[in-house]
């Protein structure tokens, strides 16, 4: 196993795949270095002099400048590079010639329903309007979860502190993201439980969904009947009764929509789990499948290397717009744009939000930029979509899945137990976190660092998202770790 790797030719520094001690001599592509202190895992070391100004390159791509003049051999992070981000004008997008083969499609089992929707699990789902009523959808989900078990994949409410006392964007967002949960075809059935004085009531949302199965969405107001869960418990058996009539079937794999998300990021994260998804986001697409890529503010710094892939015009004018709506968001509230990675980022060897983006933009693999969503906007395109998101894990992956991705493919360096609304499969960059929290991964990337081969894990990952679409469940699915997070930015009234 090489102890340390360069991503790119053009690369003057490289990736320690193992711990290097000070003193010690690894060789990279036939080039001889000795690290002049430590270089934890992850972590980079220079391979030719760097002097103070100069750009650092990795992924072939800046990803900052020198603090001050660094020798071969040395530590490369925060101590001497810093980012050469600015606020700034947007790089021109192009518009990609199609380059993508078609591959014949795979298939998995999942649920035909009425609308033309499909999902890959069968569960109840209770929608609050509004967080007044989090605890009764709570007391709903213990009370009816044991008792439906067998009938439906499960009871959950999605519960959020939103609805009411919100203004503008805000509350535009808030019932877009309720409304794409309700839609949801994850869900056999749905129930919408309101108070009734709330400005997010269910009168609202109805007339934003404008239609909907009426055997499969089921609406209470709370302060319109004697016992909220007496009713909320009858309408809860009828879905699950009608739930319970539905049964999978083989279903084509160009139906099925994946969420990207990548979070506890580290040094390794861009040169195996990253490129392994991405790889297996152009083998889905190519079936005619659609992936989501998302984290707006971790394509800072990378945003040429998705502006050269706008599939038509229409692309090649909302991403650029897209990335400086997003920039201009941290300006309005006095923030940096560049004020990221975050401290376990960090420790896990990355420096810059440059390194941080080039990395995290690897989940989108190769295809055409097919469309661009904002927030609380479903997918309308197959292939890859780019959508408005901040990087916050569980807004991230709320905004995913009232996109209608069905499942999420969420990279980690660092570890994280948490699980979205829809299936949520934790990917492992590296081993040691594979074998240390084997509770929370689902797929142990890691080995790719160790001259594992791509094509295997390509082929081993997509199965896995196969059988997960068919019923298999995830880690956080198995310990109930499930939950959503809402995007707020203005006022609270």
């Amino acid at each position: 196993m090489n102890q340390a790797l360069r991503v790119h030719p053009l690369d003057n520094v490289a990736v320690a795949l193992t711990p290097i001690r000070a003193g010690e001599t690894v060789a990279v592509e036939g080039t001889a270095v000795t690290a002049r202190q430590d270089i934890p895992q992850g972590h980079k070391v220079a391979l030719a002099p760097i002097a103070a100004g100069a750009e650092v390159v990795k992924y072939g791509c800046p990803i900052g400048r020198a603090k001050t003049d660094i020798r071969p051999g040395e530590w490369v992070h925060t101590h001497n590079l810093g980012t050469g981000l600015e606020t700034g004008a947007a790089v021109e997008a192009h518009i990609m010639k199609p380059e993508q083969c078609p591959l014949p499609a795979e298939s998995f089992l999942g649920y035909r329903r009425r609308d033309g929707g499909v999902g890959i699990r069968n569960e109840l789902w209770i929608v609050p309007t509004v967080g007044c009523v989090n605890g009764v959808a709570q007391a709903l989900a213990r009370r009816l979860g044991p008792e439906l078990e067998g009938k439906v994949d499960g009871v959950y409410a999605w519960t959020h502190p939103y609805g009411c006392s919100q203004m503008g964007d805000d509350q535009e967002h808030t019932r877009q993201i309720l409304c794409g949960l309700i839609r949801h075809p994850n869900a056999g059935g749905v129930l919408v439980l309101g108070l009734g004085c709330e400005n997010s009531s269910i009168q609202v949302l109805q007339a934003l969904l404008k239609d909907w199965d009426e055997e499969r969405v089921a609406f209470l107001e709370c302060q319109s009947v004697e016992d909220e869960l007496a009713e909320g418990e009858r309408l809860l058996r009828g879905l699950a009764d009608r739930a319970a009539e539905d049964r999978r079937e083989d279903i084509c794999a160009e139906e099925l929509v994946i969420g990207l998300k990548c979070g506890g990021s580290d040094g390794l994260s861009g040169i195996t789990a990253n490129p392994l998804v991405g790889r297996v986001t152009d083998r889905l697409t190519a079936m005619g499948g659609s992936a989501l890529l998302a984290e707006v503010p971790e394509m800072f710094g990378a945003e040429s290397v998705l502006f050269r892939r706008c599939a038509d015009e229409a692309a090649a004018r909302a991403l650029p717009a897209l990335v400086e709506d997003f920039k201009d968001y941290f300006v309005r509230h006095g923030q940096v744009v560049y004020e990221n990675p975050s401290p376990g980022n960090k420790a896990g060897g990355i420096t810059t939000l440059e390194e941080k983006s080039l990395g995290c933009v690897q989940k989108g693999g190769t295809a055409p930029v097919a469309d661009v969503l904002r927030y609380g906007e479903r997918v309308r395109r197959r292939g890859l979509s780019v959508l408005q998101t901040p990087g916050n894990d569980l807004v991230s992956t709320t905004g995913l899945a009232a996109a209608g991705a069905h499942l999420i493919l969420f990279t980690t360096g660092r570890g994280t137990p948490f699980g979205a609304p829809v299936p949520t499969l934790k990917i492992a960059t590296n081993s040691e976190l594979a074998g240390r929290k084997g509770e929370w991964i689902d797929y142990n990337a890691g080995g790719l660092a160790r001259g594992d081969g791509w094509e295997e894990h390509t082929k081993a990952l997509f199965r896995l998202i196969l059988d997960t679409a068919s019923g298999n469940p995830t880690r956080s699915e198995r310990a109930g770790y499930r939950e959503i997070a809402i995007w707020k930015d203005g006022v609270t009234l």
